[in-house]
């Protein structure tokens, strides 16, 4: 397998994108091509050893940038790393595209460069969801791609989302829920009201509603809502993540005898850390287009570049992008008999 890495996106790019790529080729059989400016790239591999067999330089000329209109940046920068990167998974000459660049511009350049898949309106972002004590893990779709959507749109979130479970994360007919305010059938917004109807009628394994609170004790193994209110849910969930963290920290250190305490639970608390650590989850999944797009997080170091590098390949390998294409045809089925 080829994976393409954009050497350019994020925050510390290149530096801890080219270390988090060296530290996953040690791991994996699989080639890694790096994309971007040639000469920063081959600078900072130069630190480290590596297997020329299995990290490669693609040199692209610019870089999206953060505060770049994501269509306008992605139709003007033809030679960008990003655009690049997506053009060698659609020739074929690559299988996987990860990014840590900007959001938006990954989405319009997937759509473009790749188109979505026939039958999908709305191409989402899965975000993976930790569900602290535990190793499952949720999947929140949609994440941020579609702060407005219909009721359809939440139909193909859930279906893709359920393929993605079963298929890359291995939960066999993962539980469904959709978000709202209440778990009665009958609250909530026309959006959601009757979004829960089309799920009810479809072959998903769908729990009915669950509220926010049930999201973080793993209410369901796929989360299905609008890009808007998953947004918020990932980025309060990161906030509070940050601020219990902070608070241990503060509280352990107060005086010798919470030091003490501190040194006893090191293996405790360092595990507790490693669960709110966003760099151990890998990235998310832009799922609906003809391609496997993985987005990492913007600030991501180079832990989160080898860990997202390493859980993207089951994306590729199990055919996702291919399974939500046969699959199409259910949703419409349920659109069908609806109308």
């Amino acid at each position: 397998m080829r994976i393409i890495l954009d050497g350019m996106g994020g925050d510390n790019a290149p530096g801890e994108i080219v270390k988090g790529a060296v530290e996953a080729s040690k791991l994996i059989e699989d080639e890694i091509i790096i994309v971007g400016d040639g000469d920063k790239i081959e600078f900072q591999l130069k630190k480290y050893k590596y297997s020329d067999e299995k990290i490669s330089v693609k040199h692209a000329s610019e870089v999206i940038e953060n505060d770049d209109a994501p269509v306008r940046a992605v139709r003007r920068k033809k030679d960008s790393s990003m655009v690049v990167g997506l053009n060698m998974v659609k020739s074929g000459e690559g299988d996987l595209f990860i990014s840590a660049g900007n959001t938006g511009a990954l989405m319009a350049g997937a759509l473009f460069n790749l188109g979505r898949i026939q039958g999908i309106d709305r191409p989402a972002i899965a975000s993976i969801y930790p569900i602290l004590g535990t190793k499952k893990p949720s999947l929140l779709v949609d994440a941020g791609a579609n702060s407005e959507c219909k009721p359809s749109n939440l139909l193909e979130f859930a279906m893709m989302g359920s393929i993605y479970m079963e298929k890359v994360l291995g939960r066999e007919n993962p539980k469904i829920g959709l978000v709202n305010l209440g778990v009665e059938e009958t609250k909530g917004s026309t959006l959601t009201k009757a979004a829960f109807g089309l799920l009810e009628k479809s072959h998903l394994n769908f729990s009915g509603n669950i509220e926010a609170r049930e999201v973080p004790l793993g209410g369901a193994d796929v989360v299905v809502c609008d890009g808007f209110v998953g947004n918020v849910i990932l980025k309060l969930t990161e906030g509070l993540a940050i601020n219990i963290v902070n608070l241990l920290k503060k509280k352990f250190t107060e005086n010798a005898r919470a030091k003490m305490g501190a040194v006893l639970l090191s293996k405790k608390l360092r595990s507790l850390k490693e669960e709110f650590d966003y760099t151990e989850y890998g990235g998310a999944p832009i799922l609906g287009v003809k391609g496997p797009v993985v987005k990492m997080h913007g600030s991501s170091n180079a832990n989160a570049v080898k860990n997202s590098i390493l859980k993207a390949i089951p994306f590729a390998e199990e055919n996702v992008v291919g399974i939500i294409s046969e699959s199409v045809f259910e949703i419409e089925e349920v659109l069908i008999e609806e109308e």
